[in-house]
């Protein structure tokens, strides 16, 4: 019967001891841990320091860390300037473009400049031959007056000595009456040929 009863305290034992090693860390080493993390804490937050930062400058400073953010660095580095070149490539390509536009813009001002001086030119040349027409007729009917108020007998050899196409351009516009006293004047071939030229003009 004592076997029995030494037996069954052993296992007690053990637990006991188990539960007194757990509770000796939990009581030596954890709690106090936990305490110096917080007033630690509470210090640094009226410190007005930022642990959290303080802790990533710390990791930063560690060797493998460090070559890790520089090969980053580098490589975002490397990217940055590509993108740098990319777009000052397509700075100078929008700015030959711009220039380009520019150029034509210029080019068809420059054209439509000398379209406009060339138009004022033929304005003031139409407007010059018509003065000069209008003159031209004014003579022109100056002169056919100036034959209706001479003579038949005057006029018919002075209408033969003409050439041709001045001849019937003055008798064409002499009134009839008076066309027909210079025909009537001339040599019979003159007044054929005047009348048969008049008639061939209409």
């Amino acid at each position: 019967m004592k076997k029995s009863k030494e037996i069954n305290t052993i296992p007690e034992e053990t637990s006991e001891k188990k539960a007194g090693i757990f509770q000796i860390l939990l009581l030596w080493i954890f709690i106090p841990l936990l305490f110096i993390s917080a007033v630690l804490l509470i210090l640094a937050k009226f410190a007005d320091i930022n642990v959290f930062d303080k802790a990533k400058e710390w990791t930063e400073t560690l060797p493998f860390v460090s070559e890790k953010k520089e090969e980053d660095t580098g490589a975002d580095n490397l990217v940055l300037e590509e993108r740098v070149v990319s777009l000052q490539a397509e700075i100078k390509e929008k700015e030959a473009e711009l220039f380009k536009l520019q150029s034509d813009f210029d080019k068809s001002t420059d054209e439509q400049d000398k379209l406009l001086v060339e138009q004022q030119r033929l304005v003031d040349e139409i407007a010059r031959l018509t003065n000069e027409q209008d003159d031209t007729k004014k003579e022109f009917k100056s002169i056919i007056t100036t034959y209706e108020q001479m003579s038949a007998k005057s006029v018919a050899p002075v209408i033969t000595e003409m050439a041709d196409t001045e001849a019937i351009r003055i008798l064409a516009n002499l009134k009839p009456d008076i066309l027909a006293a210079v025909l009537e004047k001339m040599a019979p071939e003159d007044a054929a040929k005047y009348t048969t030229l008049m008639t061939g003009e209409q």
